[in-house]
């Protein structure tokens, strides 16, 4: 089955995408080429769609076997960057790319640092020399845009109160209160890879979309790359999900200055205008702690990072057996000023 290889004109070396000067780089002779300036096969090129089983590399024959949803791979024998080029062509080609602006050394440096950070982690997690792999992964993601009519009546009460001679009068003022509201959403993203964990995803963001690249197979160069398991219709009651807190508090930003709001009816019409299929850069470190797995993840354009540290339960009693101490001592500390003594 086709693979795409990026070799260099001076060397023949495996040419990789570079973070740092978003170019295809290569790494024994230093050349930089721009990926504008790059020819892309699968612009030219079409595929029959279907799942693969077995690819070869073109540098050392070597034969490629990969799951389902990878798109771009290194070869295990060799080290070349591999795109698997039918697994991006047809419905399966993304339209966008935010490429990588963080290099692995910056992320490695970023876990280790978090690991030093952890207040109430183990004092052996410290080091962070458990590092088991550290992957530059283009995630999956649909960027949908979304139109929302939306009805809303309720029933509003303002309360007023004052005084008159000897009698304190409270006033209830009771109002029918209709809304028609239509909202736009752009760029709402929701991840296509059934691998992912959507929650730890969610908290990848945001990404920076004024960074969106039209797609072109080279940024995938030297990156594993998956492919989307869910389609755009598959996840459009997650993507309404996602956003229904963001609908519910514009609906209530509108009738303000009620002291109570109960609704008859809120009709919420979403409709999907558009949705483009992006590739977005997300670096994952998975190490170990005493026997147990562990996910770090970071946004491979902005460096926010996310992840789950071990806890030591001493420190965790200690962190708070010390603010209980200090909150005592403020309080007593206040108790003399205010009574001359402690009570």
């Amino acid at each position: 089955m086709p693979v795409v290889e990026y070799k260099c004109p001076n060397c023949g070396s495996g040419m990789n995408f570079d973070s740092a000067s978003g170019m295809l780089s290569c790494p024994s002779c230093g050349r930089q080429d721009k990926i504008d300036d790059t020819s892309d096969p699968l612009l030219v090129q079409t595929f029959e769609e279907g799942e693969a089983v077995e690819y070869h590399c073109n540098s050392c024959g070597a034969d490629i076997i990969t799951d389902p949803e990878t798109s771009a791979t290194t070869c295990s024998f060799c080290g070349s960057a591999v795109v698997l080029a039918d697994r991006l062509s047809g419905q399966l080609a993304p339209s966008k790319v935010i490429p990588f602006a963080i290099s692995k050394q910056q992320a490695e440096q970023a876990f280790r640092k978090w690991c030093r950070g952890g207040l109430v982690t183990p004092k052996g997690f410290m080091t962070a020399d458990r590092i088991k792999s550290i992957t530059g992964m283009y995630v999956p993601f649909w960027l949908y845009e979304l139109n929302n009519e939306i009805e809303v009546q309720g029933h509003g009460t303002k309360v007023r109160t004052y005084t008159r001679g000897d009698y304190r009068y409270t006033e209830t003022q009771h109002f029918e209160v209709y809304r028609k509201i239509r909202l736009n959403y752009n760029k709402v993203p929701v991840d296509a890879s059934e691998k992912m964990k959507d929650e730890l995803m969610d908290r990848l963001e945001p990404f920076p979309y004024g960074q969106l690249k039209t797609f072109n197979s080279p940024y995938l160069a030297g990156y594993i790359a998956e492919k989307y398991s869910f389609d755009e219709k598959q996840l459009f009651p997650r993507v309404k999900t996602k956003i229904a807190p963001f609908i519910n508090s514009y609906i209530q930003s509108t009738v303000r200055g009620y002291a109570s709001m109960s609704y008859s009816r809120k009709d919420i019409d979403t409709r999907l205008t558009h949705a483009d299929y992006a590739l977005l850069p997300v670096w994952m470190v998975h190490y170990d702690y005493n026997n147990t797995g562990y996910t770090f993840a970071m946004n491979g354009q902005t460096g926010k990072v996310v992840g789950k540290p071990p806890i030591s339960k001493g420190k965790v009693a200690a962190w708070f057996g010390g603010v209980a101490a200090v909150t005592l001592l403020t309080l007593k500390t206040v108790s003399w000023a205010m009574g001359g003594g402690f009570l």
